[in-house]
């Protein structure tokens, strides 16, 4: 099993949406200094976590792809559930 492995077609989405919340957070931090309305500021902050939901769910899949197949595939299959239960008690809190 290969450690860290993000498939091509999955690193360049991951990248690209990492950028659009790189933005997002660019633009929170600048309606801050500009005193904007606090309800545009809220607004501005649930897109941002929004796009990382996005990230979570890309790199998650990506990691099903890869990581937990490979783990299946060579009889690993109580390590792979024992990673999809410790993400989903992470997603839940």
């Amino acid at each position: 099993m290969i450690h860290g492995h993000i498939q091509p077609e999955y690193g360049k989405r991951l990248s690209h949406r990492l950028k659009i919340a790189q933005g997002q957070l660019r633009g929170l931090e600048k309606m801050i200094t500009e005193h904007a309305y606090c309800v545009d500021i809220f607004y501005q902050s649930l897109a941002i976590q929004e796009s990382l939901k996005s990230f979570d769910g890309l790199i998650f899949e990506n990691h099903l792809k890869t990581h937990i197949a490979d783990q299946f595939k060579n009889g690993e299959e109580a390590k792979a559930l024992q990673e999809l239960l410790k993400i989903y008690k992470l997603k839940r809190k």
